[in-house]
């Protein structure tokens, strides 16, 4: 063999000895991988020996990891969805101190206020009651961070107030688009907020225009026969859905006297003792919790509409039987009303776990059978009738559910 030949031989032994180090070089790296690339490494398990309020809490931060997120939507929002879900959060930390919920809520407020206070696709022209909700939990953040930008969005939610428009009689408009409106929601929309703004920061000189709020509602939604709340009122009578002399709408939405419910035990933490209108609010809670227990079903839970059970189509709602638990529980704990509504408040809660909610095998629990959503009036139009209520869509782990419940959970300490 000459030099030539030699040298050539050299050279591919080389080569091949290079393709076959490579290819072993990588089947060692594919050796390395999982066995199934889309389990986690570290799947998050969820301890059936914690409370239910952190149980729910944890699934919700599994399943979104990122408060913005629960709206299943790629867009960022501020909506009073996610800020009863936050308020929830608020809750849950005060109780646990765990900085897991603190975050989660400071973590959205970053994304949707800027540096300068600015909320995201916010419009104050609009004047929408629901708006306002979400501010309440900027109290707790501006506390936690003396962070210059949410005092100054809550100032603006609080100019939202100012130009609110009214009807004749000084309730607040439910929104711009419904003129002349006020629907049982807007109470905890709004008033919970309001009186929380006057207390901290206007001396708490606007309590009687607070309690005007509840009482036009009230009066102009109850019903004699039941002693419960229709779902809105048009002063106006104009709206295709009102009666033409009492400006009533046609149902009972349970979820929309679960709104009422909870602005009335919440607004009363900022209500002073010996105010006048502080017995007035507590006289109208204890007669709505009246009538709402003798429309309680053998299970603990309250039907979509309330008032008809055995129709075809009612079902059980988890949103609504939440709030009642939420306002039974705390109206209790707090001294409004009687020691027999803590006891329909633990059957209530009883009744939600052992009929509503899910649980998969890593602890993941979902709440089911919560109305995704209900009004009056718009586009398409929405006439509060019966079939209307019961044709909504029903969703599982909507945030009208698993907020509540987890302040629910929290009342009773569980």
């Amino acid at each position: 063999m000459n030099a030539f030949s030699h040298k050539f031989m050299k050279v591919g032994f080389e080569i091949v000895g290079f393709v076959v180090f490579l290819l072993l070089s990588f089947g060692c790296k594919q050796s390395v991988k999982t066995p199934n690339a889309q389990e986690p490494l570290n799947p998050m398990v969820i301890s059936d020996s914690l409370p239910w309020s952190e149980r729910m809490a944890l699934s919700v931060i599994k399943r979104h990891p990122e408060a913005w997120q629960t709206e299943n939507d790629s867009v960022v929002k501020w909506n009073y969805k996610i800020g009863l879900l936050c308020t929830s959060f608020e809750e849950l930390f005060k109780k646990t101190r765990n900085i897991k919920y603190s975050d989660y809520v400071e973590a959205y407020s970053k994304k949707v206020i800027d540096s300068s206070g600015q909320i995201l696709n916010y419009r104050m022209d609009a004047y929408n009651i629901d708006m306002i909700n979400s501010g309440k939990i900027l109290f707790f953040l501006y506390d936690k961070t003396n962070d210059k930008r949410y005092l100054n969005a809550l100032r603006t939610l609080r100019l939202q107030l100012k130009g609110h428009p009214r009807t004749k009689s000084g309730g607040f408009w439910h929104k711009k688009i419904y003129p002349n409106q006020m629907w049982l929601d807007g109470l905890y929309m709004g008033a919970p907020f309001y009186a929380a703004y006057n207390v901290r920061f206007e001396k708490a000189d606007k309590i009687d225009d607070i309690i005007k709020q509840f009482r036009l509602v009230y009066q102009n939604t109850f019903d004699e026969e039941t002693g419960l709340l229709y779902h809105a009122w048009d002063e106006s009578k104009q709206m295709e859905w009102a009666d033409k002399l009492t400006g009533k709408s046609p149902g009972f939405w349970s979820r929309s006297m679960g709104w009422y419910m909870m602005a009335m035990v919440d607004v009363l933490d900022y209500i002073p003792d010996g105010h006048p209108g502080r017995d007035e609010i507590i006289g109208y809670l204890n007669k709505l919790s009246e009538a709402l227990a003798k429309h309680q079903h053998e299970t603990g839970l309250w039907y979509q509409v309330t008032d008809l059970p055995n129709k075809e189509g009612n079902y059980l709602e988890a949103s609504a039987s939440c709030m009642f638990v939420y306002a039974f529980a705390k109206g209790h704990t707090k001294g409004y009303l009687p020691e027999k509504y803590y006891s329909l408040a633990q059957k209530a809660f009883n009744g939600i776990v052992n009929a509503l909610i899910k649980i998969d095998e890593d602890g993941e629990i979902h709440i089911t059978q919560i109305c995704g959503s209900a009004g009056l009036g718009g586009i398409p139009y929405r006439d509060g009738s019966f079939e209307y209520y019961v044709g909504e869509k029903i969703k599982t782990d909507n945030l009208h559910g698993t907020g509540p419940f987890i302040l629910a959970a929290l009342s009773l300490d569980q």
